[in-house]
């Protein structure tokens, strides 16, 4: 009875706070599994077909088989409880943050429902041991080594991402309509081999034709006329076999492997476009940061200070106290430096 009157007042409190889930009260049950689940096919019409793959492998492979293995209901995940889930990922510090992001959006879905009072804590980053990758990147005079090995058929949409610091998925979903004659606006991608209405990101980005590429799309337009290709997107592939002509992410990345196996580089694509361009605007031209991350319009200017730490040759400038515009200082940390 004492039992029985303690479910009733827990039941009567969800009831009038509206978070009552019969599942919390069902013996050896949680109702973790199913609000993962549904929590999961309320959101897919938002997310990117590539986060929804990687959320739902995160919950069938990781978070389902814990969950039913701890049976906690939703409003008993804490930190403990998000603890032992982290250490029992086999995954390496980027995977299991991963799968603890994708319960993490899971919980503040719930939370903003009102299925939660509270949201818990989360490890911080340090916690996960994640090593970030030093940035591999190809100095100006071979990345357009490479570049130039390519079929000049195909040079132009590589040129693209060289000069306007864009993704791969980004160039290839680019439509006629994007372009107005001197701005690109950057408004979509693909995600998981589909054509997606949104960047990565979700943002838009209005991106300014370099002069030096211009020539480019004189060649891309002579080559649609060329070949009688009518199609909506800004670059295509005469040998492909869509009806669209658009380019494919693997035709691009065999392409340029091919390009750096005639010039003995080893890179991949992304990083030896878009990351060593970056790159050489830091530590070649020494732009500094804040001018690199404007140029490359990142949101966060944490995405662009990884690219100043791999040049020894402008580190040993700097130790030689040689003056290079490297960083720009805030004028209130350059009024502390002063005092």
């Amino acid at each position: 009875r004492t039992l029985a009157d303690k479910l009733l007042k827990s039941m009567q409190g969800d009831v009038e706070n509206g978070v009552f889930i019969l599942e919390k009260y069902t013996q050896n049950q949680t109702d973790v599994v199913p609000y993962l689940k549904r929590w999961l096919e309320s959101v897919k019409g938002n997310l990117s077909p590539a986060t929804y793959k990687d959320y739902r492998n995160s919950i069938d492979n990781h978070l389902v088989p814990f969950f039913k293995a701890k049976l906690v209901q939703l409003h008993e995940i804490q930190y403990d409880v998000i603890n032992e889930l982290m250490s029992k990922i086999p995954r390496s510090g980027k995977g299991k943050l991963n799968v603890i992001y994708c319960l993490r959006a899971c919980l503040d879905y719930a939370w903003r429902s009102k299925r939660i009072q509270a949201m818990p804590a989360f490890p911080k980053k340090k916690d996960y041991n994640i090593v970030e990758p030093v940035i591999k990147w190809l100095p100006s005079d071979r990345q357009e080594a490479v570049l130039s090995s390519i079929p000049v058929e195909h040079q132009p949409i590589f040129w693209w991402l060289k000069y306007h610091l864009r993704r791969p998925s980004e160039a290839i979903a680019l439509l006629k309509e994007d372009f107005d004659g001197e701005v690109f606006m950057v408004q979509r991608g693909f995600s998981a081999r589909q054509v997606h209405n949104r960047t990565k990101t979700g943002e838009i980005h209005a991106v300014p034709s370099v002069s030096d590429f211009m020539k480019w799309i004189e060649l891309e337009r002579a080559k649609q006329l060329r070949h009688g290709i009518i199609s909506p997107y800004f670059f295509v592939n005469p040998r492909s076999r869509k009806t669209d002509k658009r380019y494919t992410l693997d035709f691009l990345e065999k392409t340029w492997k091919k390009a750096c196996a005639v010039c003995g580089e080893n890179i991949g694509l992304y990083y030896g476009t878009k990351h060593s361009t970056a790159s050489q605007m830091v530590n070649e031209k020494h732009y500094s940061i804040d001018e690199v991350q404007l140029a490359g319009d990142w949101k966060r200017r944490e995405s662009v200070t990884k690219y100043a730490k791999v040049e020894v040759s402008a580190r040993k400038a700097l130790l030689e106290g040689k003056v290079i515009k490297f960083a720009t200082i805030s004028p209130l940390k350059a009024d502390k430096n002063n005092q």
